[in-house]
């Protein structure tokens, strides 16, 4: 399914209650979904719909309701985000959230739900991040990350890689980003690129020749590896090395 592309118009009606584009699968996509502001009130509402995924880049609203690959997106979105909770929630270090955590920057005019996310309380401390509280106002109840996460991961699918390697970097980029890993699993090589924000743009990180890439956000090396598994199927881990300066 192509991605709508929705632009100011001046015809256009600025309500919910209009919708500019109705997919085939259903999908009403306001048109005031051409402004963040809009779209950020669209996507608070409960109208905003509960399966695919609809990031706003600036200016653009890109849709993707085309079912996820088990084994090379959610196998290894699932490995990635089992190791990063274990390093930052379970050692309190921070938040790691997976699917459906929407991540918001007005700086760059980017509001997106990332493959995972990983939020250290630092960050938040600083004011560089901020959770948003839900529209009940209970204590406790967020939806939404405002500013720049620590790190950031985009699985590659048939569907997004466009948006994954051309689109979506600069404007995690312009938002703060510090680090960006980007992962395609669908060749016969696993693709993973450690990338971190240095001067406004990412630099890739270049592994060493056993294929451990250092990770300046959490202080370690990885390594993203596979293996075969029944029914011509991939398993996947991401190992960590111990932090820097330990034995």
């Amino acid at each position: 399914m192509g991605r709508p592309r929705i632009r100011p118009g001046s015809s256009v009606s600025a309500s919910l209650d209009h919708p500019a584009v109705v997919l085939e699968d259903g999908v009403r996509i306001p048109a005031v979904a051409h402004s963040l502001d809009d779209f950020r009130r669209w996507a608070h509402s409960d109208r905003f719909p509960a399966e695919g995924r609809i990031d706003y880049l600036a200016g653009d609203v890109e849709v993707e309701m085309s079912p996820e690959d088990l084994f090379t997106h959610g196998a290894v979105k699932s490995a990635i985000a089992a190791e990063l909770h274990r390093l930052v929630a379970e050692a309190d270090r921070g938040y790691l959230f997976v699917d459906r955590a929407r991540v918001t920057a007005p700086s760059a005019g980017l509001s997106v739900e990332p493959d995972v996310v990983a939020l250290l309380h630092e960050t938040v401390a600083a004011g560089r991040a901020r959770l948003v509280p839900g529209r009940s106002g209970k204590p406790g109840r967020f939806v939404e990350i405002e500013g720049a996460p620590d790190l950031v991961v985009e699985v590659v699918s048939d569907a997004s890689v466009a948006k994954d390697t051309a689109r979506l970097p600069p404007l995690y980029a312009a938002a703060g980003v510090a680090e960006l890993w980007l992962v395609d699993a669908r060749g016969e090589d696993l693709d993973f690129r450690v990338l971190r924000l240095e001067s406004g743009a990412y630099l890739p990180i270049e592994p060493a020749p056993n294929g451990w890439t250092a990770s300046p956000v959490l202080d370690r090396s990885v390594r993203l590896r596979r293996r075969p598994a029944p029914l011509g199927t991939w398993g996947y881990r991401l190992e960590l090395t111990a932090p820097s300066g330990t034995s």
